[in-house]
């Protein structure tokens, strides 16, 4: 981090400001984008299979939350600047492999790139916006820059609906050229070359990231494809055979590894564990939902590309708007009260769509009460337990266990779209149709009722640090992480046995 005496001059902290927050608002804009092209992609493609075509979202995932605690350390080793602009290079590299793609295993090939890309940018672009930041300024500068990303999350569906509505599908990837050209024109003259701010001599573990993505990979296809190739066929039970032993593999090499791609010893803190868990419960029903929405609203109801974009966008424009209320609430009530009630809120939201939507398009009396409902839910609850997963831990190891809470929510939101393919199958009716959506939103319920029952055991542990000054690290942490979907790069400051 830069000394106080190379803090930049104000104009500059401000275009620092701009380009951090353009990585961040990319990677979001990219995956809301995605979502609304999905339908796009099944008409651009429809010889391959839903299964195969969601691996353009699931690789994306699997790449993205397997490298992301690696990307955090190698910022600390190379340095944040470098590895920003390379994450830029890589993202924009996969995003014109997307755009170009003539088939879909092209298609995925770059949404894996990309993911990698994204995995460089995001813990870079924190790590190089707090370097620059006032100290007295941090936490509301943070909440900015994660504020953004929401507000692409919030957009995403509009715009990229609009995009691929005059343009066609590819535009949804193509977007992001110009984006990244603007990042590192105004980079390359406002950002700050720091010094590496770790010392660690031995590398972070790559055979390790190997080994978590090829389990992910399999396991997401042995799900995915689970339906087509028979539960009990050979392909399936041996995905999920070889999936268990590379898991074993990795948790070894996670215990013997002195930078790790997991750091085992967080685990130690029950409240990090159990929000964890609820953090990859409550991905796999969210992500599953996002997608399904889009899929019902343009296969069962018929709407457009753009009309759909519009329909689904109330509910992330409210989450946008409850976050930052919702964080204020669990810094001074604390996680569990507002969490539970956002689990419940969202939970009634979903069974709303059972119970009452159907065959028959009404976007007013149906559709959008359920949105909204399920919009205000995911504001006190989605954010909220980036928090709380990592509010037991002593405030050194906020940055690394918010990167791995980053990694459970994306590995739960693959999984979750391999169980979506699952769930809708193909149906021979409209009926037919509307009755697997309503299994799926059952299911989102249900991930989330589980993920509200361990949240129900978080309590506070105990730190190194005196009560007043935890508790005092713990209210920063809400204001600085909770409002964003921040990717924290691991801190330097770590105990020697991690």
């Amino acid at each position: 981090m830069a000394d106080e005496t190379q803090r930049p001059s104000r104009a500059t902290r401000r275009w620092i400001f701009v380009v951090t927050a353009l990585g961040a608002f990319m990677a979001s804009l990219d995956l809301s984008i995605v979502n609304v092209a999905f339908p796009a992609l099944e008409r651009a493609f429809a010889h391959d299979a839903r299964a195969t075509l969601s691996w353009v979202l699931t690789g994306y995932s699997i790449v993205f939350g397997s490298l992301l605690v690696v990307s955090g350390r190698t910022s600390d080793r190379l340095g944040a600047k470098r590895v920003f602009f390379w994450g830029l290079f890589v993202f924009s590299l996969g995003s014109l492999l997307c755009a170009l793609a003539p088939s879909v295993a092209l298609l995925i090939a770059g949404r894996v790139v990309q993911g990698s890309g994204a995995a460089l940018v995001l813990p870079a672009s924190l790590s190089l916006l707090l370097a620059s930041a006032e100290p007295e300024r941090r936490a509301q500068t943070v909440a900015m820059w994660g504020g953004l990303g929401a507000l692409a999350v919030a957009t995403g569906p509009s715009l990229g609906a609009l995009l691929i509505t005059a343009f066609g599908w590819r535009s949804a990837f193509s977007v992001n050229l110009p984006l990244a050209l603007l990042a590192w024109l105004v980079g390359r003259r406002v950002l700050i070359t720091a010094s590496p701010t770790s010392s660690a001599k031995t590398s972070p573990d790559f055979p390790g990231v190997a080994l978590i993505t090829a389990a992910l990979a399999l396991l997401v296809l042995a799900i995915s494809e689970g339906p087509s190739w028979g539960w009990s066929s050979a392909s399936v039970i041996g995905s999920f055979g070889t999936c268990v032993v590379l898991l074993g593999l990795f948790l070894r090499r996670s215990l013997a590894h002195p930078e790790p791609v997991l750091d085992l010893s967080l685990f130690h803190a029950r409240s990090f564990s159990v929000a964890n868990a609820a953090v990859l419960l409550y991905a796999m029903g969210f992500f599953s939902m996002l997608l399904g929405n889009i899929l019902f609203l343009t296969s069962v109801w018929h709407y457009s590309i753009l009309r759909a974009g519009l329909a689904v966008t109330p509910g992330p424009m409210v989450v946008a708007v409850v976050s930052s209320a919702a964080g204020r609430q669990a810094a001074r009530r604390g996680f569990r009260p507002v969490l539970l009630t956002g689990f419940v809120i969202f939970s009634a939201g979903l069974l709303w769509y059972v119970a009452r939507v159907g065959v028959t398009p009404h976007f007013l009396s149906l559709w959008l009460p359920g949105t909204l409902v399920v919009g205000l839910g995911i504001g006190l609850t989605f954010p909220v337990l980036s928090a709380a997963a990592v509010s037991s831990l002593e405030p050194q190891r906020f940055a690394v266990g918010s990167a791995v809470n980053q990694t459970a929510r994306q590995v739960g939101g693959a999984i979750g779209v391999a169980i979506l393919v699952v769930l809708l199958g193909t149906p021979t009716s409209a009926s037919h149709a509307v009755r697997n959506f309503h299994h799926l939103w059952l299911f989102a319920a249900l991930m989330t009722a589980l993920a509200g029952l361990l949240c129900v055991m978080i309590t506070p542990a105990r730190s190194s640090a005196t009560p007043s000054e935890h508790d005092e690290a713990i209210h920063s942490l809400v204001e600085e992480v909770l409002d964003g979907e921040s990717i924290a790069r691991p801190s330097p400051n770590r105990d020697a046995t991690n």
